[in-house]
């Protein structure tokens, strides 16, 4: 059902703290204009924890104008299952394409409780579903017997694979086969990911980066390694911002650099500063310095 590279793009807001909608949506277009394949809003990268419900479906909003055609998935990554049933109902009824769904960030569930919590906003969406299983981030594990428990359920249709453990790729394709669209959510893993099957890619550095990223997921795709994996060693040292405590800020710097826009974020974050401030604005500028030539794909 779904394929490619889905950028979890980042959110916008003015000098005063308000969703900046005009520059979103010139991002969100560079996104499109590179072959990105779809578009998943209000998430980690998103700060979707800090957006209110009506924000969230603001975005959502935004990035439908954007995509045209093409896929737009919601994060749900609410704290409570009751909060989380009533966003995917009306992300429903706005018309979203389906959804990103987070075990609670806050309450650590265990196994039975986190099927039931992603059977729940299922059921109240009645949207497609992407499983989002982050155990380093969130510290709850959407394991592989847990995903089966959930195979009868075709709501369910994708994963994002985001344990740090390229060994969960090949566990979930010899379980399931294609059950389920498996999609590779750790920048620095995913030449490796696509390597052993995964078909999707929801990225974070795409967002200053589109079509490097675009790029590495059509060479593998029509088995040029080489040429992929070139590109993917020139752009380790920015995928490696995405798998930190400050991606959001480490990434909203890169977007300064490299889309020309802004690095504001939400409180309680703020923009890097200082000593690491000047590492991260050195790893994108060395970067750009020696940006490849990207090939015909």
């Amino acid at each position: 059902m779904w394929t490619g590279v889905f950028p979890a793009v980042t959110t916008k807001f003015t000098a005063d703290d308000r969703l900046d909608h005009a520059e979103m949506e010139r991002c969100f277009n560079l996104q499109m204009e590179a072959g990105c394949d779809g578009i998943i809003v209000c998430g980690s990268l998103g700060e979707g924890p800090m957006l209110s419900p009506d924000e969230k479906l603001e975005v959502l909003k935004t990035a439908q104008k954007v995509a045209g055609k093409k896929p737009v998935l919601l994060t749900v990554n609410e704290a409570g299952t009751r909060e989380a049933a009533s966003i995917a109902r009306r992300a429903a009824k706005e018309g979203a394409n389906g959804l990103m769904v987070v075990p609670s960030p806050i309450y650590h569930t265990n196994a039975e409780e986190t099927v039931a919590a992603l059977r729940a906003v299922a059921e109240a969406g009645d949207l497609p579903v992407m499983i989002y299983s982050n155990r380093l981030a969130y510290r709850v594990d959407v394991t592989v017997d847990q995903m089966e428990e959930l195979a009868s359920d075709k709501r369910f249709v994708a994963i994002k694979e985001s344990s740090d453990d390229i060994r969960r790729s090949t566990e979930i394709i010899n379980r399931f086969g294609d059950r389920y669209d498996l999609f590779t959510g750790v920048d620095n893993l995913a030449f490796e990911a696509l390597s052993v099957g995964a078909i999707g890619w929801v990225a974070g550095l795409v967002t200053a980066f589109p079509r490097e990223t675009v790029a590495i997921y059509q060479l593998m795709k029509q088995g040029r390694r080489e040429e992929a994996l070139a590109i993917y060693r020139w752009f380790r040292p920015l995928l490696d911002l995405d798998v930190s405590t400050y991606l959001v800020q480490n990434i909203k710097l890169a977007e300064v650099f490299a889309i020309d826009t802004n690095d504001r974020v939400r409180m309680p974050r703020q923009p890097l500063s200082g000593e690491r401030r000047k590492a991260v604005e050195k790893i994108v500028k060395d970067a750009l310095a020696v940006r490849p030539k990207l090939p015909q794909f």
